[in-house]
């Protein structure tokens, strides 16, 4: 092989493997993105239910839920894991939850993604409060 058509073919190959790379990197293999389990599979204590402010939310970021209480007494639950690429919300101003990842951005009242990447809602999750506690995922 002359050493001109010998470079041509690896510089080829060099730049195939990198274009594989990138695909790769941005795929999502479910409208879920790599959240392999966005909700929790047994109940999760969140602890006092007044730590939820009335027309407001609270990210539990180390559980991966962000709550809601549209009024007194009750609560609604999300799943925080980006449904993207699977990053948990790092904040949440006002009743819009931010993914840090790729700047996805959801209505944590409804679980709705607001901004892209992102298009598929957040996961709800059951949710109960029970003797001034809540408590989120199954059997909740």
């Amino acid at each position: 092989m002359a050493p001109t058509a010998r470079r041509t073919v690896l510089k080829g190959a060099a730049l195939a493997g990198a274009a594989g790379l990138g695909v790769a990197a941005c795929s999502t293999e479910s409208k879920l993105g790599h959240a392999q389990v966005p909700t929790p599979t047994a109940p999760v204590d969140l602890g006092a239910a007044n730590a939820v402010p009335v027309g407001g939310a609270k990210l539990y970021r180390e559980q991966r839920l962000v709550v809601h209480c549209p009024a007194q007494g009750e609560y609604k639950a999300f799943s925080a894991q980006c449904t993207h690429a699977g990053c948990v919300l790092d904040k949440v101003e006002g009743t819009e939850g931010n993914c840090p990842c790729h700047g996805s951005r959801f209505d944590v009242t409804t679980g709705k993604a607001l901004q892209g990447p992102a298009t598929v809602p957040l996961p709800e999750v059951p949710i109960k409060a029970e003797g001034g506690k809540l408590v989120a995922g199954p059997e909740a």
